[in-house]
């Protein structure tokens, strides 16, 4: 059993810290938060011991898991680290390109496991393509959400596109070849919607769009390949994938599916068999899913399942979107 604590009780700590009460492989030791009225309310409301400072918690620990603010990401990282304990962020690992590539080095010199928080990877939307050969050539992203007046100090970039920047270079083996974007920032100091298009050296494209000012929220993904559509809806939770096959021809994975639909089509090419699948979507909570994957890589010394290269990654694509963005909006005087 992993002895684990819990650095950050804000919103998002407080969904951490319920779901890791329910693993039997986590020992809750107690949070930090430095909000004292925060930090009662959530040690009664728990029942959980809430530590005095962070280094009180770390000696009491085997494990943190810091969900604080981005800006406290590496400071929090380093000490757990240099304390000798493994260490699960939530994402973005760090709040510049530089912080990360220490964070990245620290990890490499600890030997320890550290894992970045991107939950998308867990979604059951996603997880239900698990089977599926995925080879896209185009990808369409939106990633929209209403206002909140929180982390507005953080772009929607690092806020909400960097899910899904990750989430591609977990998909399309290859390079990046070149990163164009634009953005607006409307209601706050810092972007607010933006649109990126990543073009990757094997020749597969990706349009992103990202808003924290829609009316409405839509977490789509829409993947094509030789002739093949899926569709990831991971806010409803549900996928699609749309073969285009010979007449007659069977689908050799239907197998694998909750439902199948297939009708004929009339193509240039002469007529088609057209397969649309619902594939069996995992009741699994993606939260739950990471932290216990962190625990289950600490007690038995395998590789977790996002390391600190994959998210440094992703935020070395998401600052050259920034920068694009930057450059196409200079500052006026």
């Amino acid at each position: 059993m992993v002895k684990i604590g819990l650095l950050g009780a804000g919103k998002l700590g407080k969904v951490h810290l319920a779901q890791l009460l329910t693993l039997p492989e986590a020992q809750v030791v107690g949070f930090y938060d430095p909000d004292e009225n925060v930090a009662q309310d959530i040690s009664q409301q728990f029942q959980v011991k809430c530590f005095p400072d962070v280094e009180t918690l770390l000696q009491a620990c085997d494990a943190i898991d810091i969900v604080t603010p981005t800006p406290l990401h590496y400071p929090l990282a380093e000490q757990a680290i240099r304390a000798g304990k493994h260490v699960f962020v939530e994402k973005p690992m760090c709040s510049n390109l530089s912080e990360a590539e220490a964070l990245l080095k620290l990890v490499n010199e600890a030997h320890l496991c550290f894992q970045v928080g991107h939950v998308e990877r867990f979604n059951p939307a996603f997880l239900a393509l698990r089977d599926y050969t995925l080879q896209p050539l185009f990808i369409e992203v939106h990633r929209l959400a209403q206002f909140q007046p929180r982390n507005t100090e953080t772009s929607v970039i690092l806020d909400l596109m960097i899910h899904d920047i990750d989430i591609l270079l977990h998909l399309v083996k290859s390079e990046v070849h070149r990163v164009s974007a634009s953005g607006v920032a409307v209601l706050s100091e810092s972007t607010d919607i933006a649109n990126a298009r990543i073009e990757f050296e094997n020749g597969c494209v990706a349009n992103l769009t990202s808003s924290r000012i829609s009316m409405k929220k839509m977490r789509k993904m829409r993947l094509f390949q030789k002739d093949a559509y899926i569709g990831i809806d991971f806010l409803n939770k549900k996928t699609e994938i749309i073969h285009l096959l010979p007449a007659g021809a069977i689908q050799p994975q239907a197998d694998h599916q909750a439902s199948t639909l297939s009708f004929e089509l009339d193509t240039p090419q002469g007529k088609k068999s057209v397969a649309v699948h619902y594939p069996p979507v995992p009741e699994v909570n993606a939260i739950r899913m990471e932290l216990q994957l962190f625990c289950e890589s600490i007690l038995r010394q395998k590789p977790v399942a996002v390391n600190a290269f994959d998210a440094f990654q992703a935020l070395k694509i998401a600052y050259q979107i920034l920068d694009k963005i930057q450059k196409n909006n200079p500052i006026l005087f």
